[in-house]
């Protein structure tokens, strides 16, 4: 029982993100409404992890199986992508350093950041 109530909430706020993604004309799609929602109520606290974290934990050990008919329909419009194979690879590779060049850069600034706050602290406490 603890498991359906937890799909609900889950399912819940999927459902809101919907009707948001209707009545809001943003291209942003239901679904991250929903992840938002989510996100806020359990920031905020007006929702505990624990009221959704077996099933959330569930649905992201499944996750890689929600990827097979995406796949089953690249594998059936083969012919229509075979002519963009290379710019559509040479795009996948040029973002994906682009995006972990940048996470990186991100990740240093804020570990100097943090240690820099650190050091002026302790001198601080010091003094």
């Amino acid at each position: 029982m603890k498991y359906i109530r937890q799909f609900a909430v889950i399912l819940g706020f999927t459902c809101a993100g919907e009707i948001l993604h209707y009545l809001i004309p943003l291209p942003i799609p239901g679904s991250v409404y929903g992840l938002v929602l989510l996100f806020a109520f359990l920031a905020f606290g007006w929702l505990k992890l624990e009221d959704v974290r077996e099933t959330g934990q569930f649905l992201i050990e499944i996750m890689p199986l929600m990827f097979i008919p995406a796949a089953a329909g690249l594998v059936a419009s083969w012919g229509h992508m075979k002519a963009m194979l290379v710019p559509a690879c040479v795009i996948t590779v040029v973002s994906t350093i682009v995006v972990m060049v940048t996470a990186g850069k991100v990740t240093d600034a804020c570990i100097r950041k943090s240690e820099k706050g650190e050091k002026t602290h302790a001198g601080r406490s010091d003094s």
